[in-house]
């Protein structure tokens, strides 16, 4: 246990700001321990997994725990089938690239996704026309009020887009363990036709894909538009991509004939980086905060000396341009603490 402790190696934006106390649960006993701790101080608590999903705005007065829980496990569940399942503390690419050399087919679209495998459920993590609940099973969760573990499935979870229960009514509520997925071993099925896939594709000369191949491609197209955090501090899309009433996508048209939107029944999905690049955004630099120059979706620490306010205060002067310009309120996919 460590008192008044440093969360900038902890968060991916690498914002300075401290916690008062600091510990790693290596264990599940662990991190009952912890838990205890905090309820003998009443302290607020903040689960840390690979910093990519969350924007420290100011210290936090609580005990931050860092969830180290690691291992990989694989049971049979048929002919074609494999069960997967992997501790919170692993990291969430080590994991897919662990897939593809068994060959297991369903993670391969999401390749190079930033943070650890306890948060791919949270936000029900996708990208290229993959989400997790397509091969999720369950997952284990600790309740943080009886200290009981319990298994989440599919239906309890309640995914939506970029959402599940973790997020809603569930919030604070539990701690996820473990998470289990459905892979294949055979007759894969592959997904190309999403994003620029298929043009890499093409690139690369691959004319057959296999799911060792469309990783490549997503990692180069990922590699090409996104900063690697290590380098410059990010945690990756920072706003959901907006869904909006098929018939006011129709009367956008009408005034911006070459708005993008992906249609699904009676809404359409509207890309957020194109409504913000249009909002004159992309590579806007404000103080030590921009919209990254190759992707409007990435808000960067671009001198590496942002605070979190900063950052926030960038992000909502986004939000209000937007929605002035195209009656769209975009909505932060970054936890903001």
């Amino acid at each position: 246990m460590q008192e008044n402790f440093s969360l900038k190696p902890y968060n991916t934006f690498g914002v300075e700001a401290s916690a008062k106390y600091f510990v790693e649960a290596h264990s599940i006993e662990e991190l009952k321990d912890a838990l205890k701790f905090s309820s003998s101080k009443t302290l607020p608590i903040l689960f840390l997994g690979g910093g990519s999903n969350i924007l420290l705005t100011k210290d936090f007065d609580g005990l931050a725990i860092q969830l180290n829980l690691k291992g990989i496990t694989e049971n049979q569940s048929g002919e074609s089938t494999i069960l997967v399942t992997a501790q919170s503390g692993e990291n969430w690419h080590e994991l897919v690239m662990y897939t593809l050399e068994k060959n297991y087919g369903g993670l391969e679209n999401l390749s190079l996704i930033p943070g650890n495998v306890g948060t791919s459920p949270m936000q029900n993590i996708g990208a290229y026309g993959t989400e997790i609940k397509d091969v999720f099973v369950d997952c284990k969760v600790l309740n943080l009020e009886t200290l009981e573990v319990e298994v989440f499935d599919i239906e309890k979870c309640r995914f939506g887009y970029r959402d599940s229960i973790f997020k809603q009514e569930g919030k604070g509520k539990y701690v996820i363990l473990e998470v289990t997925f459905k892979l294949t071993k055979e007759n894969h099925i592959i997904k190309t036709e999403y994003g620029a896939i298929q043009s890499e594709l093409e690139n690369l000369g691959i004319k057959n894909p296999t799911i060792q191949d469309v990783s490549k491609a997503v990692i180069n197209i990922r590699q090409s538009k996104l900063p690697d955090p290590k380098v410059t501090g990010n945690a990756g899309s920072f706003f959901k991509n907006p869904t909006i009433p098929l018939a006011q996508f129709e009367e956008l048209k009408h005034t911006f004939e070459n708005i993008q939107g992906y249609p699904n029944g009676e809404f359409v999905k509207v890309p957020a980086g194109w409504l913000i690049e249009q909002c004159g955004w992309k590579g806007k630099q404000i103080g030590n905060v921009a919209s990254h120059p190759l992707q409007s979706l990435v808000i960067i620490n671009a001198t590496g000396s942002a605070t979190g306010k900063e950052i926030f205060d960038f992000s909502t002067e986004i939000i209000h341009s937007v929605n002035e310009k195209f009656g769209i309120e975009l909505e932060r996919e970054v936890n903001i603490i």
